[in-house]
């Protein structure tokens, strides 16, 4: 039986498998790339600049501006997803900021999902997109944006300061006076919502809290440096 090469597969499987490889690792893509000119030139196509995940992008390799504007071309969605959170958090353009946002999300962007959801509860009390994910995804998600994204541009803005002093007078108390699950911990100051009820509790304090969480933890966070981000911001 002859051997098959990956070159000797349909051209549409070839693309495919790179632009998987592209979605999971950099270091991997740039590996492929450096194999032959076939690869280098399989490595080069808008479905590879749509599939990378920029946060996952290891920025000492430089070119960086170029690769920003390669993927907002094409619409790559977590492009799209940092540039709409700093358009509305930052910017204030509420607007192009939102829409981004949500093209980022409906292309399947789940930290775009999270922070949509959250910001058209808080802004126009829109609950529509909670019914998007279970608790566990939620969870997870909630916290991969919050926490573990570089917070090089915190959320300063007065808008978003309006909002959290409006939870703490509004919702915050229907959490901690629901009578749905035992309260463990009570720390009004450092907002410790996270320990505060058992797993059981109702649907509406699971969504007070989570709201709760986002406006305690998020910042406009990108992975990149303020240089980058303004560059960026400069190109397009």
């Amino acid at each position: 039986m002859a051997e098959t090469t990956f070159l000797d597969l349909p051209s549409e499987i070839q693309q495919l498998i790179v632009s998987c490889v592209a979605k999971n690792s950099f270091q991997d893509l740039y590996r492929l790339r450096s194999t032959c000119k076939s690869m280098r030139a399989l490595a080069d196509t808008p479905d590879v600049y749509y599939s990378f995940d920029l946060y996952k992008y290891p920025w000492w390799t430089g070119l960086r501006d170029t690769l920003l504007r390669r993927c907002y071309d094409v619409g790559n969605p977590s492009t799209l997803y940092i540039k709409g959170v700093e358009y509305f958090y930052t910017l204030k353009r509420h607007e192009e900021g939102l829409a981004l946002m949500k093209r980022a999300a409906d292309a399947g962007y789940e930290r775009a999902l999270y922070t949509y959801a959250m910001t058209r509860k808080l802004y126009w009390d829109d609950e529509e997109y909670f019914a998007s994910f279970t608790r566990e995804a939620v969870g997870t998600i909630g916290w991969l944006v919050r926490m573990e994204d570089v917070p090089w541009v915190p959320v300063v803005n007065e808008g978003f300061l309006t909002k959290k002093f409006m939870f703490m007078s509004t919702d915050r108390p229907l959490f901690y006076n629901c009578p749905c699950a035992p309260t463990l911990d009570f720390d009004w100051d450092l907002w410790q919502m996270e320990l505060s009820k058992t797993e059981d509790m109702c649907n509406r304090c699971f969504w007070i809290k989570e709201v709760g969480l986002f406006l305690r933890d998020f910042r406009c966070a990108t992975s990149f440096r303020p240089s980058t981000v303004g560059s960026y911001y400069y190109l397009l």
